[in-house]
Parts: C-alpha cells; sequence; structure tokens
C-alpha cells in the first residue's frame, strides 16, 4: 500500500483555496480529486457558512469530504448531515448584535441557521458569494434574535476602523465568547472556544489518525491555532501579516492567485 505523507488535507478557503475571483480554480479541483481518490481526507475549515462550502465542493467528484465552517462551530459532511455545532449561547449573541459603531465605516452581520443576516445593503459582498448564490437578507437587529448563531460579524472599509470595536467587544464579551479576524477588515464573534483547531480535534476523533497527520493551509489570523497544531501548517504568500509575526517558522508557500495550495499539494502527495 502507498504510504503518504499525511492522511487529511485541511484549507481555509477565501485567501487561500480559492483564487483572486473567489472561486476554485480547475487546477484546484483537478488536484484535489486525485488526491482524494487516493484516500486522503479533504476537509474544508472556513469563515464561510456550510451552504457557500457545499457549493464549492458540489463542484468536485469527492465522494467524501468533511465542511468545518463560521470558523469551527459547524461541522457538515458531504451528504449535509450536521455532525457538530457549538453556537453563541442566544442572550449573548442578541447583546454583541447590539454593540454601537460607525454605521457609516462598519456594517453588522450574522450567520444563523446556515442563514445570512446584515444590517444594510452591501453590493461589494455579492462578489464573493457569485458561485454559491449564498446571499444575505436586510434586518433590524434592535429586532431581531439570538437564536442559532454560528457567529457575529463586523466588515469594517479598512482595518483601523475595527480596532475600537475589538476593543469594546473584548472588554464586555470576552470571557464569554472566542473573537478573531477572518480578515483584516473583517472581525467575528464565536462562542468562547470556537477555533478550526478546537473543531478539527472534533472531527478527528472517531477516525484513525491524529493532529499531526494532518496538513493545513490558511491565510488569516483565524487560522493561527489550526496551522500550529496540525503535523505541517503552511501559511499563504498573501497572508494577513500579523500571521507571519506569529507564527514565524512556519512554511510561506505561493500567492491563492496562482493556486499555490493544489501545486504543493501535488509535490508533496507525488500527483501529476
Amino acid at each position: 500500500m502507498q504510504q503518504f505523507p499525511f492522511r487529511a488535507i485541511v484549507s481555509d478557503m477565501d485567501g487561500t483555496l480559492l483564487n483572486t475571483n473567489h472561486i476554485v480554480g480547475d487546477f484546484t479541483v483537478d488536484t484535489l480529486e486525485k488526491v482524494a481518490k487516493k484516500g486522503i481526507d479533504i476537509v474544508m475549515a472556513t469563515g464561510r457558512g456550510y451552504t457557500d462550502v457545499a457549493s464549492t465542493l458540489s463542484r468536485m467528484k469527492i465522494k467524501n469530504a468533511a465542511m468545518i465552517t463560521s470558523n469551527g462551530a459547524q461541522i457538515h459532511d458531504l451528504q449535509g448531515n450536521r455532525l457538530y455545532s457549538n453556537f453563541l449561547p442566544e442572550d449573548i449573541a442578541f447583546e454583541v448584535m447590539q454593540t454601537k459603531f460607525d454605521t457609516s465605516r462598519i456594517c453588522l452581520n450574522s450567520y444563523q441557521n446556515n442563514n445570512w443576516f446584515i444590517n444594510k445593503d452591501v453590493p461589494m459582498l455579492h462578489k464573493y458569494h457569485q458561485a454559491s448564490g449564498f446571499m444575505y437578507e436586510i434586518v433590524d437587529f434592535s429586532k431581531h434574535h439570538g437564536q442559532d448563531t454560528e457567529k457575529v460579524f463586523f466588515i469594517g472599509k479598512n482595518a483601523e476602523d475595527l480596532a475600537e470595536l475589538e476593543q469594546e467587544l473584548k472588554m464586555r464579551f470576552g470571557q464569554f465568547t472566542s473573537i478573531v479576524y477572518s480578515t483584516p477588515t473583517c472581525l467575528e464573534v464565536m462562542n468562547k472556544n470556537v477555533s478550526k483547531a478546537t473543531t478539527l480535534s472534533h472531527l478527528i476523533e472517531q477516525r484513525d489518525y491524529q493532529l499531526a497527520d494532518c496538513i493545513a493551509f490558511g491565510d488569516g489570523m483565524n487560522d493561527m491555532e489550526m496551522l500550529s497544531e496540525v503535523g505541517k501548517g503552511c501559511i499563504m504568500q498573501n497572508a494577513d501579516p500579523r500571521l507571519f509575526g506569529e507564527l514565524p517558522d512556519h512554511e510561506r508557500i505561493g500567492s491563492n492567485s496562482n493556486e499555490s495550495v493544489a501545486s504543493y499539494i501535488r509535490a508533496i502527495f507525488g500527483i501529476s
């Protein structure tokens, strides 16, 4: 039986597996299909919601894959079965939604029960979900609810817009939640101890391998624990500069614009 260096490939999506058009390129699709046929597990670990990720995987001829979504708040299998969830408590989620911020510079969002809610129309967000068609519903969060909240997140026009809000959220909710940047302009709030790493650990509990048998790829601060705890963590060339500072000894590979994850996978798994 052929031996491979890792049993599972775990990849972030935006800025990592997806190209600059926010879709999975044909070279990457072909690569993942080939490695999956060799019996290597494919795991998507992303801040995106289940609907988005399922649409991406539907493009591929892969029989088995797992989806860690909303930064670890849920796991689904390829058939759409929810294997795990860790939502924000309803009262905490609602309180986070009521946090004051500059509405001219920041928009408020939530993922709840695989739906996306937002406080105002932001057409520039459409491009990120063109492949799946996953789209938001505009709501008044003061009259909304906190049920089944995977995450609450704030998108700023630039990174500086979120600094004061980050401190406010950490002061008020830090002991109850996990607060992390998925990109420099997107600040996300999940339940306490939710991360891609903790959820990946939960996923492989029933498998015959460990975190050390996984290779992972990422570009954001929400990937840091995952990249640290697997057997090998690779950082994208286009990553958040803060991630380089936190993980200075991790290998850096090419950019998502060049489908560098796929190229790296082909090299280490011997795929032509």
